[in-house]
């Protein structure tokens, strides 16, 4: 697996493959802290009041549900 640091990981877009919907880009993620691997990532949940206004809920997708780390987006695998 090729090494990819947490800006290059920001930029890519989250699509749930369950639904086709895109979820945003990565606002964090939770580290092992003595492997070092990812153990979930975090994105802002849906916004609200027509996009106006951010939610206060995130998505916490645990790392079984990647399914693949492409060029642009992630792919995941969850029912939301």
């Amino acid at each position: 697996m090729a090494i990819v640091n947490y800006c290059d990981l920001k930029r890519k877009e989250i699509i749930n493959l369950c639904d086709g919907a895109r979820l945003g880009n990565i606002c964090d993620m939770e580290i092992d802290s003595c492997t070092g691997q990812i153990n979930t990532i975090v994105v802002p949940g849906p916004p609200k009041l027509f996009g106006m206004l951010k939610s206060d809920e995130e998505i916490v997708i645990p790392y079984n549900k990647i399914k693949k780390i492409g060029d642009d987006v992630i792919l995941i695998d969850i029912i939301l």
